[in-house]
């Protein structure tokens, strides 16, 4: 790769880059601000607009987002006539779980084995460093060949739509040709990959109620009716004997084409114990990107540890449904919740409330853009090819810039591989992957360009 003067380019700016992400990723950018102090979150988008600033942006602003925190804006014009990019990572950040169970400091870039920890690191902190780097080195190798916009999220983790709803608000602001979202990762580290596809999702709360209170389980218990023996029954009806998922109604999504999930590597990344079986049918990437899935996120009732002998009058739970592409996730809601309300047990009350919601996202694969990516990461990777590869998680930013922008091509690459462990304890980020992408994206601004 270093023969390539934008390769040798980024790779002399990488002690920089690391400088950089250690400055960024220490910042506790979690934007739920009843956990981590707001101040963290502006401090992280305050750095990345001086940043932007320091490479010659234009109109840098910090775009107050309905949600109540901050998105950073900036535009760099290029040549007359020339194509617009957008170039989309986040700077807030999942909350570090248990602190005690990092082997470094969470917000501390820490270089292991190779790897640099750190919250942030990968997801997606390291992605608005490799957008800056793609940059520095087409600047450094004749110049930035299209116009490029970059926004940098303040609270994609929490799901709560202020970029989604600001940008509907200003539809201008993010046009663009092209947009390539930094927040994906390649399937593996050393193999070039684009996500063609996410998967939708819903989330719903069900609550049950029996009784006016709790009864003595041995006065009462056998014919009085149980709330949570009933949120049991209704869970256990969201799943199939080989534990696939069955909502009333739902179809079961489709066949995955592109890149196949050997079953065996996939036991390993999900660290499944021996002995455990996977669940559902079909491949593991029909599973995972092509189905829909369901998962209880958690259920509110007494905790093993100092519980009594009751009956339990209420019980809840929240219920995540994951949806593939080509099925409505707005229809989907309605379908779970009219199955959780039609499997609940004994007459017992029901009720359900939505609490989020995005839509699944595909993406045109046969657009001139995926082609000048192609091209770019076999440079970036020799001896590679671009592999399409689905993502079972969301990102609603994606459909809202699809529905806002039709004709724009829509990307996304990233950092996010299966040992980057994102969202867990000991988050990491493999520097060669960093180097590697930002080498892409740079090939990629500039084949784009010419196409």
């Amino acid at each position: 790769m270093s023969s390539n003067p934008v390769a040798g380019t980024v790779a002399s700016l990488m002690p920089r880059a690391r400088t950089e992400l250690a400055e960024l990723v220490a910042f506790k950018s979690v934007a739920d601000f009843d956990q981590f102090p707001k101040s963290e979150s502006e401090g992280a988008a305050r750095w990345v607009a001086d940043a932007l600033a320091a490479e010659g942006f234009q109109d840098v602003a910090l775009l107050d987002t309905p949600d109540g925190t901050q998105s950073v804006y900036g535009y760099l014009p290029g040549p007359e006539g020339a194509k617009t990019v957008l170039l989309y990572a986040h700077y807030d950040v999942q909350p570090p779980l248990d602190e005690s169970a990092w082997t470094t400091p969470p917000f501390e870039l820490t270089e292991r084995d190779g790897r640099w920890y750190g919250r942030g690191a990968a997801d997606c902190k390291g992605g608005v460093i490799m957008h800056l780097l793609a940059l520095r080195a087409l600047k450094a190798n004749g110049g930035i060949p299209v116009h490029v916009k970059v926004i940098a999220e303040g609270s994609e983790e929490q799901g709560t739509g202020g970029l989604e709803r600001y940008a509907e608000e200003h539809p201008d602001l993010l046009a663009a040709d092209t947009i390539v979202i930094g927040d994906a990762g390649n399937f593996r580290v050393g193999l070039p990959t684009v996500t063609a596809t996410l998967r939708g999702m819903t989330l719903v709360r069900v609550q049950i109620d029996t009784l006016e209170g709790n009864l003595h389980s041995g006065q009462f218990g056998g014919a009085a009716p149980d709330a949570l023996g009933a949120l049991i029954r209704v869970l256990d009806s969201l799943r199939a004997e080989d534990g696939s998922t069955t909502v009333d109604g739902l179809t079961g999504g489709s066949g995955w084409e592109g890149l196949q999930y050997d079953e065996e590597q996939f036991r390993q990344d999900a660290k499944v114990l021996d002995g455990v079986e996977l669940i559902g049918s079909g491949t593991v990437a029909d599973r995972i990107w092509a189905r829909p899935a369901v998962t209880v996120l958690g259920i509110d009732c007494p905790p093993v540890v100092g519980a009594t002998p009751s009956v339990q009058a209420g019980a809840r739970a929240l219920v995540s449904l994951r949806v593939p592409p080509g099925v409505d996730a707005a229809e989907a809601t309605k379908l779970l919740q009219a199955h959780l309300e039609a499997h609940t047990p004994w007459g017992a009350r029901v009720r359900t409330e939505q609490i989020g919601q995005g839509q699944a996202f595909s993406a045109d694969t046969s657009s001139p853009a995926y082609a000048a990516m192609a091209e770019a990461m076999a440079v970036a990777y020799p001896g590679q090819e671009m592999q399409y590869a689905g993502q079972g998680g969301s990102i609603p930013l994606c459909n809202t810039l699809a529905a806002l922008y039709p004709r724009a091509e829509i990307l996304l690459i990233g950092l996010s591989e299966p040992e980057a462990q994102i969202h867990a304890v000991n988050e990491s980020v493999s520097p060669e992957e960093l180097e590697r992408l930002s080498v892409t994206e740079a090939l990629f601004l500039r084949n784009y360009a010419a196409s």
